[in-house]
């Protein structure tokens, strides 16, 4: 069995609730049809009462439709949502609409209300999008104090991680992190692997450099990084810096990195800017061919997901399935 079958099949034994704010695109009906006829969440539906005409699944026992110009507590939510944003200059009749056009916001203002335990969005939205909703209606984890996007990868026919499983960060929200964000990120993605896989977090904050090879400003952030994440952190098994081959092999990690608990055994990858994050996803992604399910939102008090523009329905439901796991 899959990871990914494994977390649509623990899912569906703890249902929890899940909003998908994005009932205009076809993908999340198809996505809704199957995770209805699978019981793996609840879910909430925003969109107009229409939408339940799209559906196909006979199960909807577990499935709620709501829609901002009929609920009763929209107006609710617009003057609480006004008062989060005044200060920003928003205006009251922004707000109203707001809660009535922005599907993903009103979703996050669900889950900011308990009515529901996570949401994913991110089908015909993009990546900043998703981030505001969520910072705008959900509260940042103080521990942690940065948001940042991790992705779930499962790898074929690899020796390496946890059986081919590895979490990558950030690969989506911070551009260019100081070492206090790094080392937030590294705490966030250990217990985020944690949590889903069950197993230990070998956190690996790579470099170009392993164990002062090299040397440079870009180095010391990553140790900087890595001395932070100890403190906030101090069970946790966290090592660098370390170029990539030393992180996860483990023959080079001998000739390297003898000593450490981590080099050649790595199961999360922490890079060191977005640029490295993002390449490493994709290239991985393509050349292969693994399953590349994110970014999975990391930082908040609360958990939620956002999707590729490029996602598939079956994308759509993994996103729901871990969303659900991790509330």
């Amino acid at each position: 069995m899959s990871f990914l079958d494994q977390m649509r099949e623990k899912a569906a034994k703890n249902l929890k609730t899940i909003v998908l704010p994005e009932s205009d695109d076809p993908r999340t009906i198809e996505a809704v049809d199957y995770i209805l006829d699978n019981g793996i969440a609840k879910l909430i539906v925003v969109g107009p009462a229409g939408v339940k005409d799209m559906i196909k699944s006979k199960n909807l026992k577990n499935l709620q439709i709501i829609d901002p110009a009929t609920y009763k507590e929209t107006e609710s939510y617009a003057n609480e949502y006004f008062e989060l944003r005044k200060s920003k200059g928003m205006t009251i009749e922004e707000a109203r609409e707001s809660m009535l056009k922005e599907y993903v916001i009103f979703g996050g203002m669900l889950v900011r209300h308990g009515l529901a335990e996570g949401f994913v969005a991110g089908a015909n939205h993009t990546t900043p999008d998703v981030i505001r909703a969520a910072l705008r209606c959900l509260s940042i984890d103080k521990l942690i104090g940065v948001i940042s996007g991790s992705f779930i990868m499962e790898v074929p026919d690899t020796p390496y991680g946890e059986k081919g499983v590895f979490l990558f960060a950030d690969c989506g929200v911070n551009p260019d992190p100081n070492a206090r964000q790094l080392a937030g990120i590294a705490v966030s993605s250990a217990q985020l692997f944690e949590k889903l896989v069950g197993v230990k977090a070998r956190v690996a904050m790579l470099s170009y450099s392993s164990k002062g090879s090299a040397a440079g400003p870009k180095v010391d952030k990553v140790t900087e990084a890595l001395a932070k994440a100890k403190e906030m952190a101090p069970d946790m098994y966290i090592d660098g810096e370390f170029q990539t081959d030393s992180a996860i092999v483990p023959e080079v990690a001998k000739l390297k990195c003898s000593e450490s608990n981590v080099a050649g055994k790595a199961n999360v990858l922490i890079f060191p800017d977005l640029n490295a994050g993002n390449i490493s996803y994709k290239l991985t992604q393509r050349l292969a061919k693994a399953r590349a399910i994110g970014p999975l939102l990391q930082g908040f008090t609360k958990p939620c997901s956002d999707l590729s523009r490029g996602c598939s329905a079956e994308d759509i439901v993994d996103a729901v399935a871990i969303t659900a796991v991790r509330a």
